[in-house]
């Protein structure tokens, strides 16, 4: 069944009323009948007024979604920094810099031609996977050309238009359960970087030892409940405050209590009552040279002559499946949260933001480190105001100058930021209402895709679960021609992706 117009339910944090158009749309009218008219270039551009929001509102969003993603400057030189086949390995300022640096680029021209408020940084998942690859197959210079093919070939499925008709062919069904599934997604990382649940026997644990202990939980707790507090009082800048707040908190208790972190430098767990990733003390200095010395360092077309042409294709594929549908995910999810989708559940003139999503891809293995996409932390950013490429341009700008200022950076501690996405994940899974009930055929393939996405770490695992049952439930119920030709394509593809492990050991 089609999915009715519905009212707009984006969700403010200060009473603001949420957009329901894009740039470009037909320009909406205020509830006393006039049109809204921009009221000076920078207005026009954007479409600030036309998409209901202020330049105030626009700036502040964008500072909530880049102290909610910041970890990133921090956590992907960690992830990254690890010897590769030859012993090499990739030297952690050079990673946090340039990681900073292609984050700013990319999502200022995200915010200037997509448009839209998404953030765009290195891709969590995606560099877990490269560091994997380098550690056993590939040199990091090559396994960086594959990143860099991989996201010159989705460049050239955005340029055929093929990847925007993929996004349409989704049906309403699965891109609200997708926003959902994404909501519950962004709630569990937050769980997890603030130490609520860690890995346990027989698969998670609540806390430390099944309880609430160490002082950074307390900030988590503390920080969780003053924001929900400014949220349903629906004070401006309640995330961005409930950030800063948390972040005073953990510095003062880090000051008083040493607690020190969680982790050594090899990643084991010698604190479990220690900080996640970011211990936060003010730093002995404010201001470092960024270190540019990898961007450029990647060898196009060497992981096919060490590992082989079929070997490497599939790596190019299985990295290409993950990025093409983390930003399917992304963009539905944080343009549902935004009202910025058609009745359809599509978003208005995606395509610029689908090409510099993917030129991203490209300019990450580049730069060396690791493939860039659209951030689902924007979603914070939305949540506290922001429905314009403007926010973009705030968040782009503050990565550049984190390139100076990364010692800055690192002190907001993980347990400060979860808070946020806690409580986005409450306003984006309250979209629930609108899934179809009545119809199994219909309901399985959203669960599944609702339930994958937490429950594997991965947006990709779940739409992935979705579109396979989907295709096959209602081919099964006699529905198969409600099914777009290009979701069969989408579903193969899939099952090649859940595949891809026994044809990498056949080949």
């Amino acid at each position: 069944m089609a999915e009715k117009s519905r009212p707009s339910t984006g969700s403010t944090t200060d009473g603001g009323t949420p957009a329901d158009v894009a740039v470009g749309a037909r320009t909406p009218r205020r509830s006393d009948g006039p049109r809204v008219r921009p009221s000076n270039g920078l207005d026009r551009y954007f479409g600030i007024s036309a998409r209901r929001s202020t330049t105030v509102r626009e700036v502040r969003g964008g500072l909530t979604t880049f102290f909610t993603m910041a970890y990133i400057v921090v956590l992907n030189p960690i992830i990254l920094s690890g010897a590769d086949i030859t012993g090499a390995s990739l030297p952690f300022p050079a990673v946090a810099a340039v990681t900073a640096l292609v984050a700013g680029v990319m999502t200022i021209l995200m915010g200037v031609v997509g448009r839209y408020p998404f953030a765009v940084a290195t891709g969590l998942g995606i560099n877990a996977v490269v560091a994997v690859y380098a550690a056993t197959q590939l040199s990091w210079p090559e396994i960086m050309g594959l990143v860099v093919l991989e996201g010159l070939l989705i460049t050239v499925l955005v340029l055929t238009g093929f990847r925007r008709a993929v996004f349409e062919a989704i049906p309403p069904q699965l891109k609200t359960a997708i926003a959902v599934g994404i909501g519950f997604f962004l709630t569990i990382i937050g769980l997890v970087d603030a130490g609520v649940i860690r890995p346990g026997n027989p698969l998670i644990s609540f806390g430390v030892g099944g309880q609430l202990a160490g002082w950074p939980l307390l900030v988590f707790v503390v920080g969780l409940l003053l924001t929900s507090v400014l949220v349903v009082r629906r004070v401006k800048g309640a995330l961005l405050i409930g950030i800063v707040v948390s972040t005073v908190l953990a510095i003062v208790v880090e000051a008083v209590a040493g607690v020190g972190g969680r982790f050594d430098a090899e990643g084991n767990e010698v604190n479990p009552r220690g900080w996640a990733l970011q211990v936060p003390s003010l730093p002995d200095e404010v201001v470092s040279a960024p270190d540019l010395s990898i961007v450029g360092d990647f060898s196009l077309f060497g992981g096919f002559e060490r590992i082989g042409v079929i070997a490497a294709l599939l790596i190019v594929f299985s990295i290409m499946i993950a990025d093409f549908f983390d930003t399917v995910g992304t963009v539905t999810a944080v343009g549902a949260e935004g009202d910025l989708l058609d009745e359809k559940r599509n978003l208005p003139r995606s395509q610029p933001v689908l090409l510099v999503d993917s030129l991203a891809a490209a300019a990450g293995g580049a730069a060396s480190v690791s493939s860039n996409t659209t951030y689902i932390e924007s979603a914070s950013g939305v949540a506290d105001g922001a429905r314009t490429g403007l926010a973009s341009v705030a968040t782009g700008a503050l990565f550049l100058l984190a390139m100076f200022f990364t010692p800055l950076v690192s002190v907001v501690p993980s347990e400060a930021a979860a808070p946020a996405l806690v409580i986005v994940g409450a306003l984006m899974i309250s979209q629930i209402r609108n899934l179809e009930w009545d119809d199994m055929s219909l309901v399985i393939p959203a669960f599944l895709a609702i339930a994958l996405m937490p429950f594997t770490y991965s947006i990709t695992n779940g739409i992935g679960a979705g579109v396979v049952s989907y295709v096959l439930l209602r081919t099964a119920v006699g529905r198969h021609r409600e099914v777009h030709p290009l979701m069969w394509l989408i579903a193969v593809l899939f099952v090649v992706y859940f595949a891809l492990e026994p044809l990498q050991q056949l080949f």
